[in-house]
């Protein structure tokens, strides 16, 4: 009798090994293809400002890569945001980057160096357009900006490309009728809270690393930014189709919103190469940001949206040949 339990229990054991085995094989094949050697060499990926999502999520995305392909070296570039991040993959400078799609478009408009090289990797999470001032400050909408001193981004960054065009849709010109000042996520928060500055723009996604600290003090609100004004960008056509009214989650940043939403815009963003770029390469890094969704996701918030149902959505932008063979290799 116990030689036949024994043989049962071995044959059970052989069973589940087998399962597993399989079971085994089909998650590697979703990780990794089988039986392929990693790419490697190195790349530069531009990011952004320090202390933004771009240059978080950059660092938690090279952590990744470097698990799949181990002998690929990846060297972070901060830059001042989407505008140099685009011009520097166009031009060579750097082969991958992530920046919103309004200014890639306003990139490709102005007929940029390589603008006819720029290819989509993914999009990955929306940046939220957000306008930050004193918790005791009478601005209660764009038009009070009006005279004040406010941080419209760094130079070549998509906050100022955004944050100009809202102020213009608005009625004011950023030039003449605000005192307009190039700071960042890095060093907006600290210079609002010390009265250096009435008022700062931000795009990025949610909730941002710069403001989370502050907003736990409590010491700033958010100013809304009405459907109407969004209206008055779109009539303007251009990159402004990208835009598009949304509401800022009341979760975004609790004890600043205490429950409640804010009006504002939203743009895409999406993970970009050039035309040149190692098809093989690019297959890859397109797989590790989808699979790394979740693990990234758990330090930065925005990386959960990304979803490989939408990520070959990468207007205006065409996809790279080594992004479309990754999606069309895990399609139904």
């Amino acid at each position: 009798m116990s030689t036949v339990f024994s043989r049962l229990g071995r044959r059970r054991v052989l069973q589940g090994a087998v399962a597993g085995a399989v079971a085994l094989g089909l998650l590697l094949w979703w990780l990794l293809p089988l039986g392929e050697k990693p790419p490697s060499g190195t790349i530069v990926f531009s990011t952004g400002t320090p202390r933004g999502v771009y240059q978080e999520y950059a660092e938690r995305l090279r952590t990744e890569l470097g698990k799949d392909m181990p002998n690929l070296k990846v060297k972070l570039v901060s830059s001042a945001g989407s505008q140099e991040n685009v011009q520097r993959v166009a031009t060579g400078k750097a082969d991958f980057t992530i920046a919103a799609a309004d200014a890639v478009e306003t990139y490709m408009l102005r007929h940029g160096t390589g603008a006819g090289r720029l290819r989509g990797v993914a999009r990955l999470y929306d940046d939220y357009v957000q306008l930050i001032v004193p918790r005791d400050s009478d601005v209660h909408s764009v038009a009070d900006l009006r005279g004040k001193r406010v941080a419209t981004g760094l130079p070549d960054s998509g906050v100022r490309l955004i944050a100009n065009r809202v102020l213009a849709a608005a009625g004011i010109d950023p030039q003449k009728d605000i005192t307009p000042l190039s700071d960042g996520i890095d060093t907006g928060p600290g210079r609002l809270a010390q009265g250096k500055i009435d008022a700062f723009f931000w795009s990025g996604g949610l909730p941002t690393r710069g403001l989370v600290g502050q907003a736990e003090k409590d010491t700033f609100k958010f100013v809304p930014i009405d459907g109407a004004l969004i209206g008055k960008l779109h009539t303007k056509g251009d990159a402004a189709r990208y835009y598009r009214a949304t509401n800022m989650p009341e979760s975004a940043y609790p004890t600043v919103q205490r429950g409640d939403t804010v009006p504002t815009i939203a743009v895409s963003n999406v993970l970009i190469t050039r035309a040149d770029m190692d098809p093989r390469l690019t297959e890859w890094v397109t797989r590790t940001v989808i699979k790394s969704r979740d693990g990234i996701g758990a330090h930065v918030h925005s990386a959960q949206l990304v979803d490989l149902r939408t990520a070959i959505y990468t207007d205006p932008l065409t996809l790279h040949e080594g992004a479309r063979r990754y999606y069309r290799s895990v399609k139904p």
